[in-house]
């Protein structure tokens, strides 16, 4: 069969529709940083990176139009409120989007894997080009302004060792043996991504304007802490360092650049990705400590992630994506 003739599949349709509200949720608060960034550098990462996603969005337009989709709404210039006062130094702003841009990559990869039409291949595998250069131009500056924090050193064992005893899993009470490299993988990663969401739900606490949206944003703030020092604890027990906090790098302001829907769908959509990490997070661990702590981070964040929901289609903020077709109703149409 010719490429262009194979409709989309239902899952092909999934991702372009994922990629286009979390791509303009990424976008629009892209949009408001650019406007506040004084460093020149920084303000160029970002001007590429609306740039790149400008020319994405159109292709994805593209793609769900000819299959006859509606458009998602997503998110746009009305969830921002222009001649606000600044909400973010400039240092978590580049923070923001190394972070962001980590989503990215995962996500991109996740879509081509599903993906089988020829054209979609190549535009995942051209995002994910984008989304590669974007983490190198991040990485490079934050490490040359002096303020990226490299996971922990280790030092070199002089033969490879096999595990020889079940103590290796005990990480309760000091028993045991320490944190192994392929552990503290998932544990920084998802250290980065809980101080992030926490620093959000800070900033955003402060300028929401309903207030179940507060208070919302303040018990997710107070859920990503849990989970910081529930991993911190593990690490620092061993010595190891934390990742920096970024607290300090949200100003006093309250006055809002965002729209409450963008601000309440942005928590969620960063604590449903986390239940991703956890996830392998959990499959990697072989310490008993570990396990505990992964397990109980999952069902906090489940519990988030189900408030958020409702929240969500309380306030008709929630879009709809594609569904499959409802045969018994079409039945009884006839």
């Amino acid at each position: 069969m010719e490429e262009n003739k194979l409709r989309l599949t239902s899952s092909e349709i999934g991702t372009l529709w994922g990629e286009y509200v979390n791509g303009t949720m990424a976008n629009a608060v892209n949009k408001y940083m650019v406007t506040i960034i004084e460093d020149e550098q920084i303000k160029a990462i970002f001007e590429d990176a609306i740039h790149t996603f400008e020319n994405q969005k159109k292709q994805i337009i593209s793609f769900i139009e000819n299959e006859g989709f509606p458009i998602p709404i997503g998110f746009n210039d009305s969830d921002l409120f222009k001649g606000k006062q600044r909400l973010f130094t400039d240092i978590f702003c580049l923070n923001y989007l190394h972070i962001m841009t980590l989503h990215g990559l995962l996500g991109h990869t996740t879509s081509l894997a599903v993906s089988v039409r020829k054209d979609l291949r190549e535009f995942y595998d051209s995002c994910d080009n984008d989304a590669k250069r974007m983490y190198h131009q991040t990485i490079e500056l934050l490490l040359e302004k002096g303020i990226f924090q490299r996971d922990p050193l280790f030092y070199p064992a002089k033969n490879p060792e096999f595990i020889s005893s079940q103590d290796f899993t005990d990480g309760f009470f000091g028993k045991g043996r320490k944190l192994s490299a392929t552990e503290i993988i998932s544990i920084s990663f998802n250290l980065k991504k809980s101080i992030l969401a926490k620093t959000l739900s800070i900033a955003f606490s402060q300028v929401a304007q309903t207030k179940e949206v507060r208070k919302f944003l303040t018990d997710s703030e107070k859920t990503a802490d849990a989970e910081i020092k529930a991993f911190g604890k593990i690490m620092q027990a061993d010595n190891l360092p934390v990742p920096k906090s970024l607290e300090t790098e949200v100003t006093t302001s309250t006055d809002s650049p965002f729209s409450d829907k963008l601000m309440l769908y942005h928590i969620g959509f960063l604590f449903q990705a986390a239940q991703n990490y956890h996830g392998t997070g959990l499959a990697s661990a072989m310490r008993t400590d570990l396990v505990t702590a992964y397990e109980g981070t999952i069902l906090k964040n489940l519990m988030v992630t189900k408030k958020w929901f409702n929240l969500m289609v309380q306030n008709k903020w929630f879009e709809q994506p594609p569904l499959a077709p409802n045969r018994e109703e079409l039945a009884r149409e006839m």
